[in-house]
């Protein structure tokens, strides 16, 4: 396995010798040291490794949930490390979508209800979030359950949802962790085939981080981390 380099061409995500760590006790614990990774225009990349290496670290990092000790996270061009907390949460509205292991949908409001949140918090009309959410959820076969709440809805159906509402507002780049992590593994390819088709559809950039071999080789290319550095897999 290399070191993941940046590549000309525009990326999307660049993730520049970027530390993170954390105080456990009276020890430092090293998560990611030095890890640099570039997403393109339209790319799909399957993260894997075992729990506890910092997969999500990563996940949390591109996507301006965390900052990092050191080194820089670049999105779209735009250097966030100096940005001011509004600034960033303006970046991950309008630039980035997030798919949990749990869909984390709000229960008291259905499921087209779900996906028109983001987009009327954006500035869409109504009309608009509506009609988009139901493209969206006809587009994931579920356009049938759009009045249903969360917990009419069976597990897959709960995470297309997920799925549906983290591309609402057409972001350039969706970041999943474990997004089939919950599901049995029939489900779970079902999901799992059905984002793929989505990501690849709309042009997004994806970044999936996943335990499951088979539906990580769906991906253009598969990385794992190696001692706080991002690295190819062959």
């Amino acid at each position: 396995m290399n070191e993941v380099s940046g590549n000309p061409g525009g990326p999307v995500l660049e993730l520049v010798n970027v530390d993170r760590h954390f105080l456990q006790g009276d020890n430092d614990l090293s998560i990611l040291s030095g890890a640099n990774f570039v997403l393109q225009r339209g790319e799909t990349v399957a993260l894997v490794a075992p729990s506890g290496t910092g997969k999500s670290t990563l996940l949390h990092l591109a996507g301006l949930l965390e900052r990092p000790d050191d080194g820089e996270v670049v999105v779209n061009g735009e250097t966030c490390g100096q940005l001011s907390d509004d600034q960033r949460t303006a970046i991950r509205r309008s630039e980035i979508g997030f798919v949990y292991q749990f869909h984390h949908l709000l229960p008291e409001f259905s499921a087209l209800e779900n996906i028109m949140m983001p987009q009327l918090i954006s500035g869409l009309s109504k009309a608009e979030a509506r009609e988009r959410a139901e493209q969206l959820l006809d587009y994931m076969r579920i356009g049938h359950r759009a009045d249903h709440r969360p917990s009419e809805l069976s597990g897959g159906e709960q995470q297309r949802v997920a799925i549906a509402r983290a591309v609402a507002n057409a972001p350039l780049v969706l970041l999943a962790d474990e997004p089939t992590g919950n599901l049995d593994p029939e489900t779970a390819g079902y999901v799992f085939e059905a984002l793929d088709a989505l990501v690849r559809q709309s042009g997004l950039s994806a970044v999936i981080a996943t335990h499951n071999h088979d539906l990580a080789s769906l991906m253009n290319r598969r990385v794992t981390l190696d001692d706080g550095k991002v690295v190819e897999m062959e």
